[in-house]
């Protein structure tokens, strides 16, 4: 096997073991504070605690990745996310399992995975061609995908017939499996920027900045992913509202939809592994924009009796998501010198994630008063505006040139 691809698929398939372990975990979890408090407020608060640090912290974490060895960085934020879990285990051996704990376990997790995160994708260029970063990302969301299909079914069975700090304790070998495979790996160290000099995080996180803001093209698709996740972020939310209030549906038809829309996400992923996508990747995203679009409104104006046009429709959605993900992070990853990729990244994450709340608060409100069925015209019309903005902005629809505009010496 070439060396690259043995490295890629060694740290990969530590990735699937750690991945897929959280995911159980973490529906195990939300299964936990339902059980135990019944509390939407909770349930919301979990929610938080899972995207509000890479939202705050992604800008200055971003200093970090690019100043300091990436694989010790990610076999220490794996080890964090363990013990984090571990810390559970504990305190369920010794009575004191509180609500309280698991949101603060669930906050240092989501530090963990706001270090871990940006430094993967700022890795990936490192030990992948150039021209191969689209396939591999598309192997990565099949990934994703199978997770998402696989661990909801995991979790059921071991919920119902092993404790929770059973799961947990599946959650921390997956982690530590994730850490062996990175240690075997090998990763070359950046060039420049490591260890050099006294860290000045906010210097240097405007200078992340700065660096993004010298390739207008991918400034402007990062803002459009913005508007994009103002759209997509708080519908994903209002999926089983859809299936049980509007179509007058259970857990069982909401369950149907999520399941389908995870198949879609796998069958975008592995055409996508195979594809590569189109050679300006922009109209791939476009291309998914427009699926997407199409079937937001299609479901926005369904009758009440069109559960199963909604089902099709909710397949599609997850069709669209990974030529729009599986293009998006590589373009960012080509359009930057490697020794900026971790700020950039980070950056580019955060300025998405705090569309996040907005599109959740913004879409609670309308989907009360107007119709839970209305929120998906409406969050068609951003995507389609999202298309034409790709389609109508210059800069962002010639971006993918490479490095060129974007490198700085």
């Amino acid at each position: 096997m070439i060396g690259w691809k043995r490295n890629f698929f060694t740290i990969w398939a530590g990735q699937a073991f750690s991945q897929f372990s959280s995911s159980v975990l973490q529906f195990a979890i939300v299964w936990y504070l339902t059980d135990q408090t019944g509390s939407a407020l909770v349930l919301s608060a979990a929610m938080m605690m899972g995207f509000l640090p890479q939202g705050v912290l992604g800008p200055f974490i971003g200093v970090f990745i690019d100043r300091y060895d990436r694989k010790r960085i990610m076999i220490i934020s794996d080890l964090l996310i363990s013990a984090a879990s571990f810390a559970m285990v504990i305190a369920g051996w010794m009575g004191k399992l509180s609500t309280g704990l698991i949101l603060v376990v669930l906050l240092c997790r989501s530090i963990g995975s706001a270090f871990h995160t940006p430094c993967l994708q700022a890795v990936t260029p490192q030990i992948v061609p150039g021209d191969q970063l689209v396939r591999c990302a598309g192997y990565s969301q099949a990934l994703e995908s199978v997770s998402q299909i696989l661990s909801p079914v995991l979790a059921a069975v071991l919920y119902s017939s092993w404790s929770l700090g059973g799961i947990i304790f599946l959650d921390v070998a997956g982690a530590l499996i994730a850490v062996f495979t990175l240690g075997i790996s090998v990763i070359p160290e950046l060039s420049q920027g490591m260890d050099q000099g006294k860290v000045q995080v906010l210097r240097e996180a405007k200078e992340g900045f700065l660096i993004l803001c010298t390739n207008k093209g991918m400034l402007g698709l990062v803002l459009i992913s913005t508007l994009y996740t103002l759209a997509l972020m708080p519908t994903s939310a209002l999926f089983p509202l859809m299936s049980m209030s509007y179509f007058n549906g259970t857990s069982t038809h909401a369950s149907i939809v999520e399941v389908v829309f995870s198949v879609g996400l796998l069958v975008g992923s592995l055409v996508l592994s195979r594809w590569g996508g189109t050679k300006n990747r922009i109209y791939t995203i476009i291309g998914s924009f427009l699926l997407m679009s199409f079937s937001l409104f299609v479901s926005g104006i369904l009758p009440r009796g069109g559960f199963a046009i909604f089902v099709v429709c909710s397949w599609l959605m997850g069709v669209s998501g990974p030529f729009y993900w599986g293009i998006y992070t590589p373009l960012l990853q080509s359009n930057f010198e490697a020794k900026y990729l971790g700020r950039v990244l980070s950056l580019s994450s955060s300025i998405r994630l705090i569309s996040g709340p907005v599109g959740l608060s913004l879409s609670g409100l309308f989907a009360e008063r107007y119709g839970v069925e209305k929120w998906f015209l409406i969050a068609g019309a951003l995507v389609l505006l999202a298309a034409f903005l790709c389609l109508a902005v210059p800069a962002v629809r010639r971006c993918d040139g490479g490095t060129g505009t974007a490198l700085r010496k």
